[in-house]
């Protein structure tokens, strides 16, 4: 009944539809513009690697604006799974890195307005990313990814709208399946020379399993302004909050089949759960000095975290770490400089920079039982100062010559953790690592014609262990300093053409060759430990089409084969052998993205998004029930109405509209066998929102 009375709120928006309408047409962007990559503004068309930019509109037509995956889907050597559990974030691997990340985000490097939303050990959370205030979303995949240091299998930046033209407030409220509901407000514009935008917003949900219920509070402020005509400044606030967070954990294969929507019982005894306190601030500073341009970023922030483990009260595990419980400050900031060189011969750029990123956490573990009782906090077990710090200096040059574009860098990265422990008669003893090595990238680009281009590229990187990772030991009970980072050696080769004026086509092939891959050694009384692994082999091929058929009509689609499998035979464990040829698990071999939108008038959008992907091994050996592959379709339309100083719009969604029964994510390694973590059935979504401009 109370979803029933929030529908029937909606109806007078619906109706309105046959009001007077004079929406502006938005036609699909073909050639945007990016800075990731080469660090000031080309079109992604003259870039010689792979790069996307998801546009305000992808991101916000008929999208619910919760979750990265609404938009992420859409573009080539991306795998953006939903878990459906806001305990654990986004699961986001890019060619393979990242996918066997237990939570949030690793192997790819995530910014946010020139924030990190990644720590120096590579650790990142898409959860921190305002999807409400976004302007667009820049990815990049392949070789130039490691000029952005360690764990940069990928790079994926948010950028946020300034504030512009005449000052407007808004409002909007969505409801959806399994108790879904988010209440949004916004403001902004200019005003005297300054740009502003405010927006706050509250989610709610049940969750489609059992025990997965949220509640996610954001805000976000932004001020930019010009000192000067030769400057540019924009000061950034963002916060997150989510109490009480709940987590189902996985599934088994037979709980999953018996009940998608069943929950662990360890979930139910030891009532899993996350609570998230986070804060930052941030400030660009981008001042033109003759031809050349300087570049300052700096930042800080904290994040307080409390998670409710499932490991079984009385091991060893839950002594120290059944109650995890630290604060985190984080700052760092950067400093680039773009300088042309007029003297060259065609267009030379040269970048020189300095990035500098650091996180300390006062961090406990205590028991989750107490007298039998369990899911609360009991004794201390683990107390301890964690801190990752990474310093890194890099040089670019960005080339144009006659049909020839080069672009080649070169940046020393490296990553220092260091554990001071409080609890030494635990035997975690204090210790520190330094993990650094060059990473140099070159890419070539030659124009057979203005409208197709050819490039190649080859780099090196390398990926750190998080300290996650690295918490646990198998042979000792304190950090597993023995862990190497794994090296990548990456080549790409690909096209980019223009057909016509109204279709653009991306083709890549690649490879990626990795020595001392870092995988799950064992997972046991809830303590995960890894170790490095041989060598892997990733290879592939994406396409991305994007076509303006008709004024009414676009097309998009991303497709992605990957074939990532290990070269070299490796024990796991100590006891488990894991041949060649076993594919990397978390990683499915295909993944199709395809959408249809039309657009009859200027007041009404609608589209048909459809996805697929193959089947995905869950574990190293290959040998436990693959999640199977699926097919999905959603229908979602957006309408808009302007009378006066207002406009209206509404939002009507349908996802998995034949109802099918899937597997949405896996949990690679997973040592109780819950690999399994279901994605919800029909689902539907509906919204309306109201702005008044001054």
């Amino acid at each position: 009944m109370k979803t029933l009375a929030r529908f029937t709120l909606l109806l007078p928006s619906l109706l309105a539809l046959g009001a007077p309408a004079w929406a502006e047409d938005a036609p699909l962007i073909l050639d945007p513009s990016v800075v990731t990559g080469s660090r000031s503004a080309s079109p992604t068309f003259d870039l010689p690697y792979s790069v996307n930019s998801i546009s305000h509109e992808q991101i916000s037509d008929g999208q619910l604006g919760i979750n990265a995956s609404e938009a992420l889907s859409r573009v080539p050597g991306l795998v953006v799974q939903n878990r459906q559990n806001y305990a654990q974030d986004l699961q986001i691997s890019s060619r393979g890195f990242g996918a066997r990340s237990a939570f949030g985000v690793r192997g790819i490097k995530l910014i946010a307005d020139g924030i990190p939303a990644s720590t120096p050990d590579g650790q990142g959370q898409a959860a921190t990313f305002n999807l409400d205030t976004a302007e667009r979303i820049e990815v990049l995949r392949g070789p130039a990814a490691t000029l952005y240091g360690s764990n940069a299998g990928g790079v994926i930046q948010m950028f946020s709208r300034d504030g512009e033209g005449p000052p407007r407030i808004g409002a909007e409220t969505l409801v959806g399946s399994d108790g879904l509901s988010k209440n949004h407000l916004t403001a902004e514009g200019a005003a005297n020379g300054a740009g502003f935008v405010l927006d706050a917003s509250r989610m709610d949900t049940d969750g489609y399993r059992d025990h997965s219920s949220a509640r996610r509070d954001q805000t976000f402020a932004k001020l930019n302004v010009q000192p000067d005509d030769d400057s540019k400044l924009a000061l950034i606030y963002s916060s997150l909050e989510q109490n009480g967070t709940q987590d189902p954990l996985g599934q088994t294969w037979a709980a999953y089949k018996a009940d998608p929507r069943s929950v662990a019982p360890a979930a139910l005894l030891y009532n899993t759960r996350k609570s998230i306190d986070h804060q930052q601030i941030g400030l660009n500073y981008e001042r033109y000095i003759g031809d050349a341009t300087l570049q300052v970023n700096a930042y800080t922030g904290r994040r307080s975290v409390i998670q409710y483990l499932s490991i079984p009260g009385g091991t060893a595990a839950d002594k120290r770490g059944g109650v995890v419980d630290f604060d985190r400050t984080f700052y760092g900031g950067s400093v680039h400089w773009l300088q042309p060189i007029t003297s060259a011969p065609g267009d030379l750029t040269l970048i020189t920079g300095l990035d500098y990123d650091r996180s300390r956490e006062d961090r406990q573990g205590y028991s989750n039982t107490v007298n039998g009782v369990h899911g609360v906090k009991g004794a201390l077990g683990r107390d301890e100062i964690d801190t990752a710090t990474s310093l890194d200096p890099f040089v670019q040059a960005n080339w144009l010559l006659g049909d020839w574009t080069l672009q080649a860098g070169l940046r020393h990265s490296s990553m220092t953790m260091d554990v001071d422990d409080h609890y030494l008669s635990d035997g975690n003893d204090s210790g520190n690592k330094t993990y650094q090595k060059n990473t140099p990238s070159v890419s070539v680009m030659y124009a057979f014609t203005p409208d197709l281009h050819g490039y190649v590229s080859a780099g090196k990187g390398f990926e750190t262990p998080t300290q996650a990772e690295s918490a646990y030991s198998s042979t000792a009970n304190g950090f597993n300093f023995a862990l190497k980072p794994s090296v990548s050696k990456q080549y790409e080769v690909g096209l980019k053409a223009r057909v016509g004026q109204d279709t653009r086509v991306n083709a890549a092939l690649f490879q990626i060759t990795t020595e001392d891959e870092l995988v799950v050694q064992q997972s046991v009384g809830g303590r995960t430990t890894y170790q490095n692994a041989g060598r892997t082999l990733r290879r592939g091929f994406e396409l991305g089409l994007e076509s303006q058929l008709s004024e009414q009509w676009n097309t998009s689609l991303a497709y992605t084969r990957l074939q990532a499998t290990y070269d070299s035979d490796f024990v796991s464990g100590g006891t488990t052998t894991v041949d060649k040829g076993n594919y990397l698990p978390g990683v499915p071999q295909t993944t199709l993205f395809a959408e249809l939108n039309w657009k009859p008038r200027d007041w009404v959008s609608t589209a048909l998004e459809g996805l697929y992907r193959s089947k995905v091994y869950v574990e190293d050996t290959n040998q436990q029930h693959a999640a199977p592959g699926y097919s999905v379709f959603n229908w979602r339309a957006r309408f808009e109405q302007k009378v006066d100083h207002w406009t209206f719009h509404q939002t009507l969604r349908l996802d998995n509209l034949l109802d099918r029964q899937y597997v949405g994510s896996v949990i690679v390694g997973d040592g109780n066998g819950r690999y399994y973590e279901a994605a919800p059935g029909r689902s539907w979504y509906a919204g309306a929102g109201a702005e008044y401009q001054f």
